[in-house]
């Protein structure tokens, strides 16, 4: 009996959650196989497009690898362009191969609508891809670039306005980075901030309808602050490629209108022969499968749900929601048990305007205004790259966004990012790294032969000598020790002191041989610090015999935090081999120990 074919196309935010739904509810089942097909390599975060096409952060904070999502799952992931879709007979198709299945989730997402609008397609830039960021950030640049050298006032006017079409959250999102980034690229033009302008044209009486008056006038009163036109009650009725032509009669010259005005589903949706809704979304039922063909689901913006007669919207967390759904649904089928209607919950809403400011509406909390509201902003996005990649997308998402940020709104903040920012080759630590093995190891043998590891007393108030060896008693409280300190020494060290001392000296070999080695190198040069603390605490910045500060511990040891063991220690394989261990452990909670060296 041939294996159940479950393809679910399209790697979007619902579609890599029903692909790790399924995963977990099939994952023991050897006649099911799971496929995920995309166009791209990569999984993009398509709610941080506008800080790549504000120069906020490089293309990559935004790319997921699909592979790595997938890795030490179930799923098979083919990077592929689906060019036709036979339903009726279970086959996709593309350029060069044919795709049998069982069951078809649709996740092809969405794409920008334009309502018909004269001129909008040809003149206007989308923000719905990275692509589109890319050609927006090169865009304005040029724009830039020209009008430092344009003498035409109206041409640099032209040149130096920025509008944006749609007050919804991208194009919010997308005026605060450019409010952000232009005043970066007036300092580095040389050109006066008051010769840009910036607009956001909204048809709806307000912008961001989705969030509360409150927030909405919190957002409209901040771009007030900042400069920033903000034009509601204004159709766009025509777009050239100087001038943005509204219902009101007002024109604003511009060579840059960027358009977020609304969205509808893919123009694949339109070719599938399948029920169609407003903006051609995909007509689903209670258990989101298609009305024509039971074995077809739809998720995400490609699909028309209501609920109470209203649609659902196409947010995020619809989209993730529905693919859980869907997935359980076909997971139920295979296994016979009961399907699930779908039950959207929405928990909130989020919306940066810029690096620092942001407002937030979420279930159960009151209205988040300012940085408290740019904080959950982040959490929310660490919560879901965890979600589907572990510890190791959240560290890629604060060097993104904190440590490797492509520009930012303070110059001095810059350059001291810029510093930290740096690739060095850990190479050259390696001499350092184990001389300072050398130094512990050596620590920890005299330590020994002094008789640390006897069974007498080495620690205690000072003055008094052990009544077995008749060896000083070495006192850890000293004129320099706090108060604090020496509570901790006097209450919980002195009468474990036989315990104390033997970790003492079991911690410095195990430091020794860990830095000699490369082994564990970062946990290590934190243990080092510590300890070196702890010295310092007790007997204030005692000097060596050659008079050079024991203080060279702690610097040498910060210096080791910087991945000294990759270069020439066994970090350099372990590190990498654990990564794995708990990649897979992620998706199938359970180790599986020669898998880790598949790096």
């Amino acid at each position: 009996m041939s294996a159940k074919q479950v393809v679910i196309l399209g790697a979007g935010y619902g579609g890599l959650e029903a692909a790790k739904t399924l995963h977990r509810l099939l994952k023991k089942r050897s006649d099911v196989e799971i496929t995920l097909i995309d166009q791209n390599p990569y999984h993009t975060l398509l709610t941080e497009l506008h800080q790549v096409a504000g120069h906020r952060i490089e293309p990559k904070g935004v790319k997921v690898s699909i592979e790595h999502v997938l890795q030490y799952t179930k799923v098979k992931f083919v990077h592929d362009k689906i060019q036709k879709a036979d339903l009726k007979n279970k086959k996709l198709i593309s350029a060069n191969h044919e795709y049998s299945f069982d069951y078809l989730i649709l996740a092809a997402g969405s794409q920008p609508a334009y309502f018909g609008i004269p001129g909008m397609k040809e003149h206007a830039f989308t923000l719905w891809s990275l692509e589109d960021a890319q050609k927006i950030h090169d865009h304005i640049v040029h724009m830039f670039q020209l009008a430092s050298k344009e003498q035409s006032p109206d041409k640099r006017k032209e040149m130096l306005t920025f509008v944006v079409g749609g007050g919804g959250f991208t194009g919010v999102e997308m005026m605060g980075e450019l409010m952000e980034w232009t005043a970066t690229l007036c300092r580095e033009y040389n050109i006066p901030k008051e010769e840009v302008r910036l607009a956001v044209v909204e048809a709806l009486p307000t912008i961001c309808p989705i969030l509360d008056e409150k927030l909405s006038k919190k957002v409209v009163n901040f771009f007030e602050k900042h400069g920033v036109e903000v034009y509601t009650n204004t159709p766009i009725t025509e777009v050239h490629p100087e001038k943005v032509c509204m219902k009101t009669g007002d024109v604003i010259p511009t060579r840059t209108l960027i358009w977020t005005g609304g969205v509808e589903a893919n123009e694949f949706a339109k070719e599938l022969g399948l029920t169609l809704g407003k903006r051609n979304r995909i007509v689903v039922n209670e258990y989101l499968q298609t009305v024509e063909y039971p074995y077809v689901y739809a998720i995400g913006d490609i699909m028309e749900f209501k609920e109470n007669g209203d649609v659902l919207p196409a947010l995020v967390e619809s989209a993730l929601q529905s693919g859980k759904c869907a997935a359980q649904n076909i997971a139920a089928e295979i296994l016979g048990t009961q399907k699930q209607k779908f039950k959207p919950e929405l928990h909130g809403v989020m919306v940066s305007v810029g690096s620092f400011f942001a407002v937030a509406q979420i279930k159960g909390l009151p209205l988040l205004v300012g940085i408290w509201a740019t904080i959950m902003k982040h959490l929310v996005n660490m919560h879901y790259l965890f979600g589907i990649g572990g510890f190791e997308l959240i560290w890629d998402y604060i060097y993104d966004q904190f440590l490797y940020k492509a520009r930012t709104y303070n110059a001095f903040i810059e350059t001291a990012i810029g510093h930290i920012k740096r690739r060095n080759f850990t190479f050259w630590l390696v001499p350092l790294r184990i001389w300072l093995g050398i130094m512990w190891l050596t620590s920890g043998i005299q330590k020994i032969q002094a008789g640390w590891f006897g069974d007498w007393e080495m620690l205690g108030p000072g003055g008094a000598t052990d009544a077995t060896s008749s060896a000083s008693i070495i006192s850890l409280v000293s004129d320099h020790t706090p108060g604090w300190y020496a509570w901790i020494v006097e209450n919980i060290i002195y009468p474990n002191a036989l315990l104390f001392q033997k970790l003492i000296v079991i911690t410095e070999i195990g430091l020794g041989i860990a830095f000699i080695f490369g082994i564990f190198t970062f946990i290590a040069g934190l243990v080092s610090i510590a300890m070196n603390i702890n010295f310092m605490l007790s007997t204030g910045l005692p000097s060596t015999n050659t008079g050079l500060p024991d203080l060279w511990y702690i610097m040498a040891s910060i210096a080791m935090l910087a991945g000294a063991g990759r270069s020439l220690g066994v970090d350099y394989y372990l590190i990498p081999y654990l990564r794995n261990q708990v990649r897979y452990f992620q998706k199938n909670r359970s180790f599986h120990l020669f898998k880790g060296w598949e790096w």
